[in-house]
Formats: structure tokens, sequence, C-alpha cells
């Protein structure tokens, strides 16, 4: 059994998720509630649970700041927020789960999944990531955290060369010289990774410019990466990319 508890100043989305969990998910047992940061804290620290629902935007802060009370995280936490672009590719970058409201029962399913296969896993450094990764310390220290079938891995985005697509799967090359095969489409880092200098020449391929060191023409032309890593080109995404080197 997973306890939970959740965490939100809307008492009709506390209600609704309760139900849905009872319907849906008869394994977790929410064994409390809170509506803010404040009664959130005494919650978790009285209730000690396994998985919390919390809220981004509360009525008296939001939770980033309640998990910054915490200084271990032993809890597992699925975000429930409005739409919000921003913590959203947080979300992503770090590998924290999230429901969007209005809440739908097939995306709370498959969050509860992932909470049982990782209820133990790195959930503190996923935390303390997406924390420092919501603060902008800076670009090139911003980390991503990668998941294979072993572990996490914590990878600042200046480390990673290129990732190449295989279906649903993404191979990412660093530049340590390690591969991780990644169980997500290319498509999903693209959307995260592209306004931190990165770039996608061919479908097959995201490549971070910052490890560009030459152009090969010729038919079909290829980019030229650290370690001598040649990535295909496509004819329409030519011209886009020479722009792009000339600026830089």
């Amino acid at each position: 059994m997973i306890k939970a508890l959740i965490i939100d100043d809307e008492p009709g989305v506390r209600r609704a998720l309760s139900l849905m969990l009872k319907q849906h998910c008869p394994d977790v047992i929410v064994a409390g509630e809170a509506g803010g940061v404040a009664s959130g804290y005494d919650a978790i620290l009285h209730f000690h649970p396994d998985l919390v629902f919390l809220d981004i935007r509360m009525d008296d802060g939001t939770g980033f700041e309640l998990l910054e009370k915490f200084e271990k995280i032993d809890f597992h936490i699925i975000f429930v927020t409005a739409f919000e672009e921003y913590a959203i590719k947080a979300f992503k970058f770090s590998a924290v789960d999230y429901l969007l409201k209005p809440l739908d029962s097939g995306e709370l399913v498959a969050a509860v999944d992932r909470v049982r296969n990782f209820l133990d896993a790195a959930q503190d450094l996923r935390v303390r990531t997406l924390l420092g990764n919501m603060k902008e310390s800076g670009r090139q220290d911003r980390k991503i955290v990668l998941r294979t079938q072993e572990m996490f891995h914590f990878v600042k985005v200046s480390e990673i060369i290129c990732c190449e697509s295989d279906g649903n799967y993404t191979t990412f090359t660093l530049a340590s010289g390690s591969r991780l095969l990644i169980s997500r489409p290319l498509k999903e880092f693209e959307e995260i990774l592209t306004e931190y200098g990165y770039f996608r020449p061919h479908k097959s391929f995201l490549i971070n410019l910052a490890f560009v060191t030459g152009y090969e023409k010729g038919e079909g032309g290829f980019i030229i990466l650290q370690d001598d890593i040649h990535i295909p080109i496509a004819s329409r995404k030519r011209d886009e990319f020479l722009k792009i080197v000339e600026g830089m």
C-alpha cells in the first residue's frame, strides 16, 4: 500500500483527486489533506507519507517553498497544477511527475504507476535538481535528469554532445564518452533543449551547437562534432544551420 497526502488550496480538487484515487488506484490510501504550505508542512511531518500530491500555487506560498523546508525529501511527489509552461519544462528536465488540472484519470494512473516503479529511486536528488533548475542559476549549470532502465543520471545540458532517435527511444552521447539509452522520443527533448543551444539538423538527431567543429560539404553534407562524430543534415535545414554557425 502507498500512503498518500494531498496538498492543494482548492477543496474541490482535493475531493476529486481523493475520489479518483479510490476508484482507479485502490492501493493508494489518502492519509490526510492540507490546504497550504504551512499546513502541508505540518501534515507531512505528522503522516510521513510515501507520496504527496502537491499544488504549485497556494494562498500562502508555493509547493517549491514547501519542499525547500525539508533537509531531505524522503517521499515521492506528483505535482498537481494548472498549465504553467515554465514549471512543466522544469518538471521534464528533472524527471518529476506532474498532473494538469482538470485531472484526468488515465494520467493519474500512469503517474502512480511510475511511483510504484521508482518509489525509492533518487527522489531527493531529483527534487533538488528541480528546485535548482527553477532558480535559473545559470543556463550552462542547468541539469537534466535522464532515466535509464538501471538508474537516474544527472547530466549538465552543457555536457551533452548529441541525441539520436531510435523510435520511441533516444540515445544521448556525452562529452565523457558515455552513451545513455532513454525510453523517451527525441521530440520531447527537442522541446526542452532547443533554447539551450541545441539544433535539430535531421529527423534522427539533435545536436549541441557548442560541440560543432566543422561542416563537411558534399552529397547531403555532414555536421562534424567533437570526437569526429558525423551528423547528417537535411537539405531543408542546411541554410538555417549555416546562418546559425556564422553568427556564433
